[in-house]
């Protein structure tokens, strides 16, 4: 997925878009993307006279926490041109672990959720390690990952829900507005992303890695601990996301995240990052989950069945895909 080439001398500055061009980019994607949002508002409103409601609104609102903040970590693996099918069971192994330190530790809840958000940053750190380490794709790891990790969940768990009641209840507690705390967590997690991908050497490194990973090295970068870092911040967000619905469900399920890996990559495909690498930004992949969160309660509304929602929201998805396409051919051709 890497786009390289040689390059005899490239600055880092060099590697990353003008900043005015980019701006101009950023500004398209967010036009486009409130475009779509409000005719699907308009859509779904037009068709449920219950969908354009606070309690509807909130529903979504308080729903999409996890699924923002797993959606930030993704951002950046897909900008270095990876990806990582493991965050699912990365999840549902963080609650677990969490659940079962609560449950069966006696630790209170703070020090469990600091466990459950260890495990998931070492989760990362070594799909990142051994994707570096071994020069393998991270979409094979990953992959292993995925299997590995679901097993040990079950493991955890010995296979059944684990019940907490109200032990993380605190960030499943509305707090402003109906608001869940989580919810407010994940906007923070979008801002800090969003000015850790914009306004940090790091920042910029990812973003040079994903265009042209040679050149980073001839201009002095090792990129292999940028890769690392980028797949430990996924494993570390998954964990987040997994805390945040098992305070929601008030359970740990072994079984949780499943199939989740397709709607974070959807979301981030669709808020415009490309999955070619060296472009992408938290802000716009916020509105994709809002896209995909709207798309789902919509679908559900008008009372459409499930094989009709995994049909329409594939299609979406491969339509994401085909407009990145389509943009990445032209930004060659203007190159």
């Amino acid at each position: 997925m890497n786009n390289k080439t040689n390059t005899s001398s490239v600055s880092v500055d060099e590697m990353t878009p003008a900043p005015r061009s980019a701006w101009r980019q950023e500004l398209g994607t967010y036009l486009g993307l409130t475009v779509v949002l409000i005719a699907m508002v308009a859509l779904f409103s037009s068709q449920s006279e219950y969908f354009l409601t606070k309690e509807t609104l909130l529903s979504i609102a308080n729903e999409i926490p996890a699924l923002a903040v797993m959606a930030v970590g993704m951002t950046f693996v897909l900008i270095i041109a990876g990806i990582d099918l493991s965050v699912g069971s990365v999840l549902a192994l963080s609650a677990a672990v969490s659940a079962a330190a609560i449950l069966q530790g006696g630790i209170n809840p703070w020090g469990a959720a600091m466990l459950g958000l260890l495990v998931g940053l070492v989760c990362g750190a070594i799909t990142g390690g051994v994707s570096v380490a071994w020069q393998l794709p991270s979409f094979i790891v990953s992959l292993g990952m995925l299997e590995a990790v679901r097993g040990g969940a079950y493991l955890v768990t010995d296979s059944r829900t684990q019940y907490v009641g109200d032990a993380m209840g605190a960030l499943a507690a509305p707090w402003v507005g109906g608001l869940s705390t989580a919810f407010f967590i994940a906007l923070v997690v979008v801002v800090i992303g969003q000015l850790v991908l914009s306004r940090t050497v790091f920042g910029r490194y990812v973003v040079g890695i994903g265009t042209n990973e040679e050149a980073m090295r001839l201009a002095g970068v090792d990129p292999r601990p940028v890769r690392i870092a980028v797949f430990a911040l996924m494993g570390f967000l998954a964990a987040l996301g997994g805390l945040m619905q098992s305070a929601r469900l008030e359970a740990a399920d072994p079984n949780a995240g499943s199939g989740m890996e397709l709607q974070v990559i959807a979301a981030v495909v669709i808020g415009g990052t490309s999955l070619m690498g060296g472009r992408g930004s938290v802000i716009t992949t916020f509105f994709g989950v809002l896209i995909i969160a709207v798309l789902e309660a919509g679908l559900a509304q008008i009372g459409a069945s499930e094989p009709s929602k995994r049909i329409i929201t594939g299609a979406v998805i491969v339509i994401a895909v085909i407009v990145d396409t389509v943009r990445q051919r032209r930004g060659q051709h203007k190159a």
